[in-house]
């Protein structure tokens, strides 16, 4: 009886041994795709901060990152950055439907819905693509732009400069209507 439980035991632990046996290279024709991120991130938020103020968030739905050919992360599902002044209060919002982030130039590109409002003087800027360089904080865009003001005033034209915080701005090819007292 002992015999024969111990040459079940260890056939049933040869067999299991000898199954269990994976090959990477069949996964990967299984689960693989070139496409596809090397990383997925969910419900994203990050906050950098400055002695203890938060500087600048970033909110997302979904986050991807992709390291070839050059490392870019994509927010497919929109995405949303606050900058905040120094004290800690909400200065700028930058939303979008999209957006793309170069690691290695440091330029973010936002596109489809694109609206930044600087919150403290009331004013929205629209656009369909907006792209950011991180290292000299300057925004532009040479699309289409529409900027309305607290006391009503709209500009419109094709192209802008500005910064982040939204504070001046200068069209590249400017049109409008604003109002004169």
């Amino acid at each position: 009886m002992k015999l024969h439980f111990l040459f079940c035991f260890f056939s049933i632990v040869s067999l299991l041994l000898i199954s269990c046996e994976n090959d990477i290279k069949t996964i990967q024709k299984v689960s693989y795709k070139p496409t596809d991120p090397d990383e997925r991130t969910t419900n994203i938020k990050l906050i950098q901060t400055d002695s203890g103020f938060a500087k600048i968030a970033l909110r997302a739905k979904l986050s991807e990152t992709y390291h070839k050919p050059a490392t870019r992360i994509k927010f497919k599902e929109g995405i949303e950055i606050t900058l905040y002044t120094k004290t800690g209060e909400v200065q700028s919002i930058l939303t979008a439907l999209y957006g793309e982030i170069f690691q290695e130039t440091g330029e973010m590109l936002f596109k489809d819905s694109v609206c930044l409002k600087n919150v403290q003087q009331n004013k929205t800027l629209h656009t369909e693509e907006l792209h950011w360089n991180q290292n000299t904080q300057a925004i532009f865009t040479p699309k289409n732009v529409i900027v309305r003001s607290e006391d009503g005033s709209l500009f419109y034209g094709d192209g802008i400069k500005t910064s982040l915080d939204f504070k001046q701005y200068e069209f590249i090819r400017p049109k409008g209507k604003f109002k004169i007292n």
